[in-house]
């Protein structure tokens, strides 16, 4: 067993980078707010490394992620609010109350929903749908938000009468007369086509990462392969490049 990493350094790194004094102009003028967006955005440079497999990727990137925390714990620290030991000492009790089968008594786990669910009680949460973070992206939101509203009862119960809901918000966009209208009933159908993608057992969020990165690929590869005449072959010569970037597996 690897013994526990210190991260004494990073946390000395950052309290002289925040020192009013001896620090760095850029980092003593930041707050939880304009760090917010680097923190969203190292989140997700971790996870185009995990899917890109790319483990020496994602050992740097985890790194700038942990950075994103050492940081916030800092301002916090600065403001008499808690420090980044708090940040720790919280998870690590967080995750035993979690697996009281692991850590405890307990032989089968209660479920890790219920136990959130709990919690959530307890910290004041009145409806179901009271903790869904309104800065997750929109399909991420829109699945974790269908998934709240389903442990009360409130869902399908099965793909058919979803699929009925995306034909009839595809109709609705077709005949919508305004730009506002037609916006809204564009939310609609994306909406229900999470909702379908969630009856099926797919993170949604996660499915369309993935076809924007073989989008992207099969784009590439049709640029290459015409050079540069691509931008001015027809439709159909570009899809016949497409269907050739598909047969080679991209």
């Amino acid at each position: 067993m690897t013994p526990d990493p210190d991260i004494a350094p990073l946390t000395a790194v950052m309290a002289q980078l925040r020192d009013p004094d001896r620090g760095c102009t850029w980092d003593i003028a930041q707050n939880f707010s304009t760090i917010a967006p680097y923190t969203i955005e190292e989140a997700y440079e971790v996870s185009d490394a995990i899917a890109r497999a790319d483990l020496e990727a994602l050992r740097d990137e985890l790194g700038d992620l942990l950075l994103q925390v050492v940081f916030h714990s800092r301002m916090a620290e600065e403001q008499g609010a808690f420090s980044l030991s708090d940040v720790i000492r919280t998870i690590t009790e967080k995750m035993i109350r979690r697996h009281p089968h692991v850590f405890g008594e307990g032989s089968a786990s209660p479920g890790w929903e219920s136990i959130k669910a709990d919690e959530r009680l307890q910290a004041g949460a009145v409806g179901a749908l009271d903790g869904v973070a309104a800065a997750l992206p929109a399909l991420m939101r829109a699945q974790k938000l269908q998934k709240r509203a389903a442990r009360t009862g409130f869902d399908w119960p099965d793909t058919v009468g979803v699929k009925a809901k995306i034909t009839e918000e595809l109709d609705e966009l077709e005949t919508a007369p305004t730009e506002d209208a037609i916006e809204e009933e564009a939310g609609d159908l994306l909406f229900a086509v999470v909702n379908l993608v969630r009856h099926r057992g797919v993170d949604a969020e996660t499915a369309l990462r993935r076809a924007n990165i073989k989008f992207e690929k099969r784009f590439r590869a049709m640029e290459a392969m015409a050079g540069d005449g691509f931008a001015a072959l027809d439709l159909d010569g570009k899809e016949a490049l497409w269907v050739e970037a598909k047969r080679q597996g991209l």
